[in-house]
């Protein structure tokens, strides 16, 4: 399986990139291939029915808005997230979709959008469009599954393991920390040189650089407009937004007293993290790192580095990603990044290694510290559910990625002061992780009945 800088960090919308991104990108998918076949034409209304946990916390992941928009051509990457809910309200009112932005087609809210809490084979995030004729023939049936951060399989393809890069062969082909920590020492090469290489096997060297600062300037950007938003977040909790009030503080005080590594910077990492995952849960435009849920974690950790960090460069940054997308990928790899497979852990706890990993690199540490953060960080992630508070992205979502950002650094300043060597691997964690997810019950994971979700709600 090659999974790319790209294939982990991806521009999106939120709350959520398994609940809104991927079902958004399926709906997209769905349509194009419809278009392939020729079917489009005759395809006259549609059916959406979403199992398991995108049924379970759909309403409060915007789920249903999402294949809806897909369903009429806006693709997450690009749409503006101002545009979803006047749409939205359009087709509430009219009962009518322009399918594929190309033809108007019949929906009923009541009929046609179906949530269904079984759990299909595969993954618990499942979805099937059906499109009919004039007639009410049955044209065409898919399922698709949404398995994390905006990855996408159809039913084909999850059954074979099947991934678009797979039949590119990469000049060093690495599924395990044990193989990566191996051709870093045969080629003695660091962790981002490695996956630079692998990275221009895909794509030129300078599209891969760009693309990077495309994604890091879209959090930047995010940062900055969570910043700037006050008010209440959307969803009926009542959750108000600290951002703005928080920065407000921290600027009163001059950046000349911030001391990198010291309580006053983590302040700072605190406040880029909420920003970042207020923005999430209000549904504006992020980038998934590796997921939504977990979106403010990496460029909290970054964004600290690139502002506080006396010696930093903008060269750190392309730097980061690599070492970040690394662990990443041995996360999807050999465990999950979802939080409706693996709980929480598999989400932040993901994130928390990539950042640690991201900021040893770019600290200039060895290929085994680099192993030894993140395998600090997301050992002190495991067990960790995903019940968030009436299915939103809000509690404790926002405050996990401000907590999980500072472990990050944490774990990353821990390393650097060994010299690689420890107990238990990265491997061994990851594998862990994955072990201790398939033991979790199902109410901790991304079902919102379990955990928080419930005790919030009765007390």
């Amino acid at each position: 399986m090659n999974i790319s800088v790209f294939d982990l960090f991806k521009i999106g919308i939120g709350p959520s990139s398994s609940h809104t991104v991927g079902p958004m990108k399926a709906a997209c998918l769905f349509i194009r291939e419809l278009e392939a076949s020729g079917e489009f034409d005759s395809v006259e209304s549609v059916k959406i029915e979403l199992f398991g946990s995108l049924s379970a916390t759909g309403a409060g992941h915007n789920t249903h808005n999402a294949v809806i928009m897909g369903l009429m051509g806006y693709q997450p990457d690009v749409i503006n997230p101002d545009v979803i809910d006047p749409t939205i309200q359009a087709v509430c009112e009219t009962s009518t979709l322009i399918f594929g932005n190309k033809k108007p087609i019949s929906f009923d809210w009541d009929t046609q959008l179906i949530f269904d809490d079984r759990v299909l084979d595969y993954h618990p995030n499942a979805m099937t469009l059906s499109v009919f004729d004039a007639d009410q023939q049955l044209i065409k049936a898919k399922t698709y599954y949404s398995i994390g951060g905006g990855f996408v399989l159809d039913e084909h393809e999850i059954q074979d393991d099947h991934w678009p890069e797979d039949t590119i062969s990469l000049p060093y082909d690495y599924s395990t920390g044990e193989q990566l920590l191996s051709l870093c020492k045969q080629h003695d090469a660091r962790i981002s040189e490695i996956v630079m290489a692998n990275e221009i096997a895909l794509r030129p060297q300078a599209e891969v650089r760009e693309a990077i600062f495309t994604l890091w300037n879209a959090m930047q950007e995010c940062i900055t407009t969570g910043i700037e938003n006050t008010g209440i977040l959307p969803g009926g909790l009542n959750v108000k937004r600290r951002a703005a009030a928080l920065h407000k503080a921290l600027t009163a005080t001059s950046q000349a007293d911030v001391i990198y590594a010291s309580l006053s910077g983590m302040d700072w990492v605190n406040l880029f993290a909420l920003a970042v995952n207020e923005e999430n849960a209000a549904g504006g435009r992020m980038v998934t790192a590796p997921t939504n849920g977990a979106a403010g974690i990496i460029p909290a950790v970054l964004a600290y580095h690139m502002r506080f960090h006396a010696r930093a460069k903008e060269e750190d940054v392309i730097t980061f990603f690599l070492a970040a997308s690394a662990v990443g990928a041995l996360c999807k790899k050999n465990a999950s990044i979802s939080g409706a497979e693996v709980g929480c852990q598999g989400e932040v706890g993901s994130a928390s290694a990539m950042a640690a990993a991201g900021l040893t690199e770019v600290l200039g540490g060895t290929p085994e510290q680099v192993e030894n953060a993140a395998e600090i960080a997301l050992e002190h992630n495991l067990g960790l559910t995903c019940d968030p508070v009436g299915g939103l992205v809000q509690v404790p979502c926002i405050e996990r990625n401000a907590i999980a950002a500072v472990k990050s650094i944490n774990a990353a300043n821990m390393a650097l002061r060994g010299d690689g060597q420890h107990f238990i691997s990265l491997d061994k964690v990851i594998r862990t992780m994955r072990d201790t997810g398939r033991d979790m019950q199902d109410k901790y994971k991304e079902t919102s009945r379990g955990g928080l979700a419930v005790n919030a709600i009765e007390c």
